[in-house]
């Protein structure tokens, strides 16, 4: 009897800690008895045909790169039918039986997809937002947040230096988590999230009269980009009380650096849960994080979760940057 394969892919926006995951896929699949071919370029990869063997030292010295060797893309045309079915036809010439598959909730809907098509698929969390309804930790967002601190951290020396108010706009166009949690590392005045309605007289520049109050001149206001125009509410803080108002958009910076050991870690237990599924023969199910531990889900119940903001941090936040 041949030698069972399985593949792994990246697939959307890159994260710090994606190498992690690719090689605990590759060096578990190995050590379990299987084939495992890389995939290029997300589901791309399997309508072009661009894969390759791996061995166990084709993932030699990746685990603190951040981006993907495998490479990323968003692919238009893997939601097409056809090519789901022209995808899972390339895996039974290349007899793969399973993939795993790295990304966020776009990427997950694909790996339902090439299940239903008739290969075993298995979704590995990994975004810097941590956005995925269902895990309550995504494989990138520590390091994400790291890169943000330590940029606020020196945007601070700067405002300091000339009782300036800096605005911080951080990635999370759904998700105001790398904002919460770095406006509360960094001691920020106030935090704008996507999740919260703020009005700017109340949650901005009341804030800053207050604290200016206490004696302190320079703030840090950190605003999640799905709130957008920092640049605006730079100028409206500016003309309103009269101080210098910069605005700062952090951007990709946030998507690459080497993987924090937070990332690295979770990554790997990730990955290994899931060759572990194909293993046994498990398709559309997602490895997630609940209450700390590696666990997975069907990957329908997985999608149809809706997140949950943790008002309770965005209160401590409120309650502590003063």
């Amino acid at each position: 009897m041949s030698q069972k394969s399985i593949a792994v892919l990246t697939s959307g926006g890159d994260a710090p800690g994606m190498n992690a995951a690719v090689r605990a896929v590759v060096r578990s699949g190995i050590n379990m008895g299987l084939n495992v071919y890389g995939v290029y370029r997300g589901y791309n990869g399997l309508l072009n045909g661009d894969i390759k063997e791996m061995n166990l030292r084709s993932v030699s010295e990746i685990i603190g790169n951040g981006g993907t060797m495998l490479y990323t893309a968003r692919s238009e045309e893997f939601k097409k039918p056809e090519a789901q079915q022209r995808a899972a036809e390339f895996c039974r010439s290349k007899g793969i039986e399973g993939v795993v598959v790295i990304g966020g909730d776009g990427s997950f809907k694909g790996a339902r997809a090439l299940t239903n098509a008739g290969i075993n698929c298995i979704g590995v969390p990994g975004t810097i937002d941590n956005d995925i309804a269902c895990s309550e930790y995504t494989v990138g967002f520590d390091t994400a947040m790291n890169t943000a601190l330590q940029m606020v951290d020196r945007i601070r020396d700067t405002a300091q230096s000339h009782d300036r108010c800096s605005l911080v706009e951080v990635m999370g166009r759904r998700c105001g988590d790398i904002a919460l949690q770095t406006g509360i590392a960094t001691g920020a005045t106030a935090i704008l999230v996507p999740e919260v309605e703020y009005n700017i007289e109340r949650d901005v520049i009341a804030r800053i009269v207050n604290t200016q109050k206490t004696g302190k001149k320079h703030f840090i206001i950190v605003v999640a980009e799905g709130v957008g125009r920092v640049r605006d509410l730079a100028k409206y803080i500016e003309q309103r009380l009269g101080i210098e108002a910069r605005a700062t958009i952090l951007g990709h910076v946030q998507r690459g650096g080497s993987p924090t050991l937070r990332d690295r870690v979770v990554a790997s237990q990730m990955g290994y849960r899931a060759v572990k599924l194909l293993k046994e023969g498990m398709g559309n199910r997602v490895v997630v994080m609940r209450d700390g531990k590696i666990t997975d889900l069907d990957i329908n119940e997985a999608l149809e979760m809706e997140r949950v903001f943790d008002m309770e941090l965005y209160k401590v936040a409120m309650t502590i940057s003063i």
